[in-house]
């Protein structure tokens, strides 16, 4: 039986999981769950998991919680703050983690858990972003492996051949597919004047609000451009974005001999969960089949600059000296707070991501130490555009 701690249980991937998870109780005990602040979802979790950890981010919380699973004849142990999320991801007993904490707050426990050797199913792309580098490189230490859990990632790997050797020779490019998101179709000059909840409106997939916001920009592919060429070794002019509106082709990869390979299925996450969970083999996901005959029909389009200008702003942080793509990173996610807070509007997002990247300074960005210094720093000029547009 495989033990699984599940960093960012209370959100939309960390709830996901725990539904594969309850398929397949005779395989994999949950050994940990961690959230930021929901302790009433936290508490259900472990009341259902019994979990031997649960981690949140207040120690008064955490203490809050732990009385109430006392009560509740729960035996899980509470524990608090960053340096818990590392501990739990670390663990001698755990052979999986789920990364599913939105942004850059996942990045420690992730790199805790890829030092330690284990299988890492990555659904906090900005750990990547942020630092694919040093990510990579305790991977290669720790001796463990990476599954990626985005839907796109996860069929680019399972498009690929088994073999690594054979990816710079056999393939062409990568394709990344995009739904478009809520304002496919909306007139561009309006987009102004677009509000958090029509953002957040995503017509295909349930997310939480910050990767609504994100793909109603298109800054979701742009990092995931990012996260790609980590993953798979691929130059940006090896990545190509289609618009799949359908949400049916998750991505695909095309070869020298023409061929072109792509992984299809229902917009559903437990999808690509479960095959992380449970590589090289299948297990059931809970997902519904795919029926193409009701489907109809597969369109495909070449993404709107104008509409998604952010897209771009990926593979101009990919040409630059490494940092750029955490200072990329940085900003969206403070943008994006300050919009669904209606600090600033929609289009305010792109301006500050791209005036931050512009205006980068990220040489020498080479140890973590470094690159939380300017993820520290891009935030502090992130507010202060945030404050000149309020």
């Amino acid at each position: 039986m495989k033990a699984v701690t599940v960093l960012g249980s209370t959100g939309s991937i960390g709830t996901n999981t725990l539904a594969v998870l309850a398929l397949h109780r005779e395989q994999f005990r949950v050994f940990a769950l961690a959230a930021h602040r929901n302790a009433d979802k936290l508490f259900e979790q472990c009341v259902e998991f019994r979990p031997t950890y649960a981690v949140l981010a207040s120690a008064d919380a955490a203490m809050r919680l732990q009385h109430r699973l006392r009560a509740a004849g729960c035996p899980t142990e509470v524990l608090s703050g960053p340096r818990a999320l590392d501990d739990v991801a670390a663990a001698n007993e755990v052979d999986l983690v789920m990364a599913a904490i939105v942004g850059a707050a996942g990045l420690s426990a992730s790199l805790a858990a890829a030092r330690a050797g284990k299988r890492l199913l990555l659904a906090n792309k900005e750990s990547l972003v942020v630092a694919g580098d040093l990510l990579l490189q305790a991977l290669a230490q720790g001796g463990g492996d990476l599954i990626p859990i985005d839907s796109e990632h996860s069929a680019i790997q399972q498009s690929l051949p088994d073999d690594r050797r054979h990816w710079p020779t056999d393939v062409r490019n990568i394709v990344l597919t995009a739904s478009g998101g809520p304002f496919r179709r909306r007139e561009v000059a309006s987009l102004r004047e677009a509000t958090p909840e029509e953002a957040c409106a995503h017509p295909n997939w349930s997310m939480g609000a910050k990767i609504s916001v994100d793909s109603a920009t298109m800054m979701n592919k742009a990092l995931e451009v990012i996260e790609a060429h980590y993953l798979f070794g691929m130059r940006p002019e090896q990545i190509e974005v289609l618009i799949h509106p359908q949400s049916i082709v998750h991505s695909m990869v095309s070869y020298h001999d023409g061929s072109v390979i792509a992984q299809l299925g229902q917009p559903d996450m437990r999808t690509p969960i479960a095959y992380g969970l449970s590589y090289p083999a299948r297990i059931a996901s809970g997902a519904p089949w795919l029926d193409l005959a009701r489907v109809g029909q597969l369109d495909f389009e070449q993404p709107d600059p104008q509409r998604f200008p952010g897209l771009a702003l990926a593979f101009e942080a990919l040409r630059m000296p490494v940092g750029a793509c955490a200072v990329l990173n940085a900003a969206n996610e403070i943008a994006v707070e300050a919009f669904l807070q209606r600090r600033i509007r929609f289009t305010d997002i792109h301006r500050i991501n791209a005036e931050l990247l512009a205006s980068a300074q990220c040489t020498g960005c080479n140890s973590l130490e470094a690159l939380h210094q300017l993820d520290a720093q891009t935030r502090l000029r992130a507010q202060q555009h945030v404050a000149q547009l309020a």
